[in-house]
């Protein structure tokens, strides 16, 4: 039936209480074949018990609420980074649709156009950042589904994603490279930040937020609780990625460097006099006043400290100037380190705070193919050397 300038359909929706069949009228298409499809549709989902009433939210306003309703339970830094991911990416091209007008060739759709020309200034979209886009999407459209039962299905699951790349880690150093790293970082009174960022593999909120009693030096062991991250500008503390804490053993080297620390935050501190604003067991890590460190000072500072490892008076020779790292690299260094010694992936994967050896496998299976190359030689000489020992 033709309302105004819309269309409008009845069908007859059994009462999931009651059991009584009553009618039930759906307008608002702009013309009489998308009313006809709709309405044919909907007497499938009818019989089958599956009917869903219609619904005037869009894509947009479903998601904010959604990202509203669990902001509660997902770090801040999360929450912002989804609202980022909808603003940018989601409003602009399919925000306005409503949420039960989505289907999986929209998201297809979606992803193609971002590929294409999602980035700055029209630029293709990486692959990683329409992946993630994805993950945001299918838990919105699957709360959708079984939690609000807006849709019937979720369009996102049955749509075609991008192929994931497998993303390596940046510059890894070798052993040695690190240690001249660290002999430069030696002369800054956060050397100890660096020296155990790298002997742990800890990622550095998790630094940033260690406390003194979270540190046992006799039994050598640390224990990660939580993580600091900067939002909104300002340094927040949450809890770690996986949301549980962990422990992380230590070295003879590495628990007299954290000694060290200790007898220089307590110098520091009699030198700070009034001034000083730490706390008894307090952060580990902290400004020369006792203050906690922000984030990105020790990932700027890092970067300081390869300059001038590379620009001293006299000039390193090319062969031991420091390629440029991330700080975050040290982290990868130190799993790229253990696997390649033959540690089991389970036990890298518990160290560096994984939730799943798979995901140590996924982002370290470059290092792990390598190893596996010189697999059938070991087993060769393995077995080269039972025969021989048995001739013996």
């Amino acid at each position: 039936m033709r309302r105004g300038n819309t269309w409008s359909y009845v069908i007859r929706v059994k009462d999931s209480e009651t059991g009584i069949s009553k009618p039930k009228w759906v307008g608002g298409f702009a013309t009489e074949e998308e009313a006809k499809a709709a309405r044919d549709e909907s007497r499938v989902k009818a019989r089958r018990g599956e009917y869903i009433d219609r619904n005037r939210a869009t894509v947009t306003e479903y998601v904010d609420d959604w990202i509203d309703s669990h902001a509660m339970e997902i770090k801040p830094r999360t929450v912002l980074d989804y609202r980022a991911c909808i603003r940018l990416y989601v409003t602009p091209r399919i925000g306005h649709l409503p949420i039960q007008a989505v289907r999986p060739s929209t998201i297809t759709k979606l992803y193609r156009d971002l590929l294409t020309s999602g980035g700055h200034d029209g630029h293709p979209l990486a692959v990683a950042t329409v992946t993630h886009l994805h993950a945001v999407l299918r838990k919105a459209f699957r709360d959708a589904v079984i939690v609000d039962e807006l849709i019937g299905s979720n369009p996102v699951e049955r749509a075609k994603r991008p192929r994931a790349q497998a993303q390596e880690p940046g510059t890894v150093w070798t052993i040695a490279q690190l240690r001249a790293f660290l002999a430069t970082a030696r002369q800054h009174r956060l050397f100890a930040f660096f020296h155990v960022a790298a002997y742990t593999g800890a990622r550095r909120g998790e630094l940033l937020n260690l406390r003194w009693a979270d540190i046992d030096l006799d039994a050598k062991k640390i224990t990660i609780t939580g993580s600091t991250a900067v939002i909104g500008g300002e340094r927040v503390n949450g809890t770690t990625k996986s949301g549980r804490a962990r422990v992380v053993s230590i070295d003879d080297e590495t628990v007299a460097v954290l000694r060290q620390r200790k007898v220089d935050q307590a110098a520091e501190q009699l030198q700070g006099g009034d001034s000083w604003r730490g706390t008894r067991d307090g952060y580990v890590f902290t400004t020369g006043w006792g203050q906690p460190i922000y984030p990105d000072t020790v990932t700027s500072l890092m970067t300081k400290l390869i300059r001038a490892h590379n620009e001293p008076d006299q000039g390193p020779q090319p062969e031991d100037q420091l390629p440029h790292a991330r700080l975050h690299d040290l982290r990868h260094l130190h799993a790229t380190t253990l696997l390649l010694s033959g540690v089991p992936v389970h036990v890298v994967a518990a160290r560096l705070g994984h939730a799943d050896p798979a995901v140590t496998l996924r982002v370290y299976a470059h290092v792990i193919r390598s190893a596996e190359a010189a697999a059938a030689d070991i087993f060769a000489q393995a077995s080269q050397s039972r025969v021989a020992h048995r001739r013996c």
